[in-house]
């Protein structure tokens, strides 16, 4: 999509058992011929920008129910797989205000507060239903908010910057009290990575950076 950038994988694309496809997440013929070997299914894909699903909220129906449904279709029919993760967000919670002694767990009530995250937490809904319905090997990670090298321009913290070095007023909604959880995106990934070696079938784990600020 117009989020992702083909230089971003400039230092990789040269790895062995690399390989870029160009595709939809949505289209079932080449979802099946991708994973038909495979034994491990991560799905990273999502339109994941909540002011975008305020304006337009297909794409994120499309791509994070679709799409995971696409997903998990295919995986039934793989013999050899022994997990499909699914990577959601915290934002299927709600929301804590500063301050407030509540945490997320992996027991917190879904209260989506936007189309992006009623989007993710109906794609965890179907990722539960393919496990207990269908035996697909599932297990759904919700992690905070990522940030790092590369990100795209329309994320908090690149546009802040971005908007600093212009001398443009910086957009922060409301009084700007609202609380996120800062996860660093290599972090990220070493957790993924410990849940793809040591996760269990059917557990979800939330995901943390431990650096809850306002905005």
């Amino acid at each position: 999509t117009y989020a992702g950038r083909i230089d971003n994988l400039v230092n990789i694309n040269q790895s062995k058992g690399f390989e870029f496809i160009k595709g939809d997440i949505c289209n079932y013929e080449l979802v099946s011929k991708l994973v038909k070997n495979v034994d491990a299914v991560v799905n990273f894909a999502a339109e994941s920008h909540v002011d975008n699903s305020i304006d337009n909220f297909k794409p994120f129906v499309d791509t994070n129910i679709s799409g995971t449904i696409n997903l998990l279709e295919n995986a039934r029919s793989l013999k050899n797989l022994k997990k499909f993760i699914h990577i959601s967000t915290d934002e299927v919670y709600g929301s804590l205000e500063l301050d407030s002694e509540n945490k997320f767990t992996e027991q917190t009530l879904y209260s989506p507060n936007s189309p992006y995250s009623a989007s993710k937490a109906a794609s965890d809904h179907f990722v539960n239903a393919w496990r207990t319905t269908y035996g697909v090997p599932t297990i759904i990670t919700n992690c905070s908010n990522n940030y790092g090298p590369s990100q795209h321009i329309e994320k908090f913290i690149p546009k802040v910057i971005a908007h600093a070095l212009e001398d443009v007023a910086i957009p922060v909604y409301g009084t700007g009290d609202n609380v996120r959880d800062w996860l660093y995106v290599e972090d990220h990934c070493h957790a993924i990575n410990l849940v793809l070696k040591n996760g269990k079938v059917g557990q979800k784990y939330n995901i943390g950076g431990g650096v809850e600020l306002s905005n």
